[in-house]
C-alpha cells in the first residue's frame, strides 16, 4: 500500500524519542549499505558533500549549516582528513582555518553520490514518493517548532 495516511489517534502511543531512534536507524542502516560500497558512510558523504558544495569553509560556518556542534564536526573531520579526502588549510588569518574537499575527495563524492541516488530511490520506493514527501514536511515542520520552542518563540 503507497498511499500515506493518517493514524487515529487521540493520544501519541510509546516514547517519540525511542521510535525516532528506530526508525532514524533502519533509515542509516539502508543509505550506509549503499554508501558503504564507495567506502564512506552516510555521514561521511553528507559532510563531504556539503564541503564539496560550499567550500572552502570554515569549521565554525561548516558546523551551522550542517546543524551540528563544532565538537561532532571536529570529530567527523579527522577520518576524512585522514583519508585524503579534505583537507584543512589556512584561512584568513592566522586564527582561521578552512576546509576543503580535495581533487580525490571530489572524485570519491561524486562516486558516492551515485550510490545515494540508489539508497534514495530504494526508501522512495519502499515508503512509496508520497509518504515520503509527507515524511520530509513533518520532519521539516517539527525541526521549525522545536527550534522555536528551544530559543523561546513560537507557540508552547
Amino acid at each position: 500500500m503507497n498511499t500515506f495516511v493518517k493514524p487515529d489517534l487521540q493520544k501519541p502511543q510509546g516514547c517519540t524519542n525511542l521510535k525516532l531512534r528506530q526508525l532514524m536507524r533502519r533509515v542509516a542502516r539502508h543509505y550506509d549499505d549503499e554508501v558503504g560500497k564507495t567506502g564512506l558512510k552516510g555521514t561521511q558523504y553528507s559532510l563531504l558533500s556539503y564541503v564539496v558544495k560550499l567550500g572552502p569553509i570554515r569549521a565554525v560556518d561548516l558546523a551551522a549549516e550542517m546543524k551540528v556542534s563544532t565538537s561532532t564536526l571536529s570529530r567527523n573531520l579527522q577520518p576524512l582528513v585522514a583519508a585524503g579526502l579534505l583537507a584543512i588549510g589556512p584561512g584568513a588569518d592566522a586564527r582561521s582555518r578552512l576546509i576543503t574537499a580535495t581533487e580525490e575527495g571530489q572524485r570519491k563524492r561524486v562516486e558516492a553520490q551515485r550510490q545515494w541516488r540508489v539508497a534514495q530511490e530504494g526508501i522512495n520506493q519502499i515508503l512509496g514518493e508520497q509518504r515520503v514527501v509527507a515524511l520530509h514536511a513533518l520532519i521539516d515542520e517539527a525541526m521549525e517548532l522545536l527550534s522555536s520552542a528551544d530559543t523561546g518563540e513560537g507557540e508552547a
